[in-house]
């Protein structure tokens, strides 16, 4: 019995982690970062992607204890995310108008810091997360200058919900930081470990959970 609870327990903590990933995405990130808010939004979205994708990524991995899991938690939030542009597609934007961000290249890192120490716990804690904090805005930040003109797609498409105050404005990159990505992954780099080390925590308390 305490087997089947556990296994219960594991996929479901998945399920629940990889949806509000997606949601995380779609209302933290996707549109507000490549639109209308683009530039002077990135060091958020970096982080909160960062830092999202780390936790969930290493729980699993380590409640696996296979490398490669991560990738593979990645990559769930990645076709959760595509289905999820079709909600935005029925309601007449392009397909194109959400765009989704780019995990499994920092997901792999982690996969391969775990694998490359030898399954040390505390190795991909540190060094894991830091390099997912730090990979993660560089590879958004090379999908965001593949999409086409995000501010004129902010202009065109408007969400029916905007704000007064969150009306797309020209990007003033210099005014606030010279370089959203260096400051995206410094943060990112320094706010991904300690969250790694909850995501590690969580799966601790997830085993005392069920041996109780």
């Amino acid at each position: 019995v305490m087997v089947w609870l556990r296994r219960t327990t594991h996929y479901l903590f998945i399920v629940v982690v990889a949806v509000n990933s997606t949601l995380l995405t779609i209302n933290a990130g996707d549109y507000i970062f490549y639109s209308d808010w683009a530039w002077t939004s990135f060091v958020v979205f970096s982080i909160s992607q960062s830092t999202m994708l780390v936790v969930g990524a290493i729980y699993y991995m380590l409640f696996t204890g296979v490398p490669g899991t991560a990738t593979y938690y990645a990559t769930i939030m990645t076709i959760y995310t595509w289905v999820a542009k079709g909600a935005w597609f029925a309601l007449g934007y392009p397909y194109d108008f959400v765009v989704t961000p780019v995990w499994i290249p920092s997901a792999m890192l982690l996969d391969l810091t775990y694998w490359a120490t030898r399954r040390n716990k505390h190795a991909a804690i540190i060094i894991g997360g830091t390099l997912v904090g730090l990979s993660l805005p560089i590879f958004n930040m090379i999908n965001l200058l593949l999409v086409r003109d995000p501010l004129e797609m902010a202009f065109k498409y408007p969400r029916p919900t905007l704000p007064p105050y969150m009306t797309p404005i020209e990007p003033q990159v210099g005014k606030f930081y010279n370089s959203p990505v260096a400051l995206g992954s410094g943060a990112g780099a320094v706010l991904s470990v300690p969250i790694a080390a909850l995501g590690a925590k969580l799966n601790t308390w997830t085993y005392r959970w069920m041996a109780a």
